[in-house]
């Protein structure tokens, strides 16, 4: 394969596969910056190999993709001094910002755009963490995943019982479905549509009479609903297109993603489903509640 070619090739992986690898690495660390770095990391390392031995390249990127946040799971762990437990997770009110009213209020909120897999992955350890994710998740084959972390293949389906023990266990277990499987598939379309601006894409998976509408909070004035999935899919690109970057995290049983601008957490989209199509857009950009949010996700990181 001579340079051009290889160029060629690793452009096209990036285009194709940028979007899906952050969300893995997100949903593995719970942390936009370090996803991003772990996989622009993956990236400048398929740059360095030789493509010519690689015959699939999202498969090649997932491995190390994977691998690298393990090694950034373990290397957090050791430096912890103290590992938080469900027990001891406090709901933080960043400073300069407005407390929640009262316990209900936070109560509500921990429903609407719940952190729980996130909490929940804090008791597994790093082995357990990954092997989880690549599953139960993202729906990889044990061998795929055996090959990722190192393991055996039967070694993998120990460490996914264990985990998936562990998260049964907590109290709050029962509240929330965090397989959430049936749409991701929807969601990743999602996700690589916007990254790309394809507005073909979008309208692929958007219903017809397809609605969006946006909570900017109380203090500010609620902007009329958009209806028709063309309108929906144009505004989406303008708001979550390039230059955001886009991660599912399901939320109370529906599928969802957050939305970062900078790194910083810009808005949260809730899907309402209709078949294996979109609905409605329901985009949650109340400055209290992403400050609220950016903390949980800092906090658990």
């Amino acid at each position: 394969m001579d340079a051009e070619q290889a160029r060629r090739k690793i452009s096209q992986a990036y285009h194709d596969h940028l979007p899906y690898l952050v969300d893995l690495a997100f949903r593995m660390l719970g942390d936009i910056g370090a996803a991003e770095d772990i996989a622009q990391d993956a990236f400048s390392r398929l740059i360095r190999a030789d493509l010519g031995e690689i015959e699939d390249e999202r498969g090649w990127l997932i491995v190390v993709t994977s691998r690298l946040c393990l090694d950034q799971i373990k290397s957090a762990r050791s430096r912890r001094e103290h590992v938080h437990d469900s027990s001891e997770i406090e709901f933080v009110t960043p400073p300069g910002q407005p407390a929640l009213a009262d316990p209900a209020d936070r109560v509500t909120f921990d429903d609407e755009v719940g952190l729980a897999l996130l909490v929940m992955l804090q008791r597994l350890s790093p082995a357990e963490r990954v092997v989880f994710i690549l599953h139960d998740i993202f729906q990889m084959p044990f061998g795929a995943v055996a090959e990722t972390v190192g393991k055996t293949t039967p070694a993998c389906r120990q460490l996914a019982r264990r985990a998936r023990q562990k998260i049964g266990a907590g109290d709050d277990g029962a509240r929330f479905d965090i397989a959430l499987t049936e749409h991701r598939a929807v969601t990743e379309k999602f996700i690589a549509a916007c990254s790309t601006g394809d507005l073909a894409g979008l309208l692929a998976i958007l219903a017809p009479d397809a609605w969006g509408d946006v909570d900017l909070g109380p203090d500010a004035a609620r902007p009329p609903a958009v209806a028709g999935s063309e309108q929906v899919a144009r505004n989406l690109l303008h708001y979550w297109g390039q230059g955001a970057t886009l991660v599912s995290h399901p939320i109370a049983g529906q599928p969802a993603v957050l939305g970062f601008i900078g790194r910083e957490l810009a808005g949260v989209l809730v899907f309402t489903m209709r078949g294996e199509k979109i609905q409605a857009v329901h985009v949650i950009g109340d400055p209290r509640k992403l400050s609220f949010l950016s903390a949980q996700l800092s906090d658990h990181a």
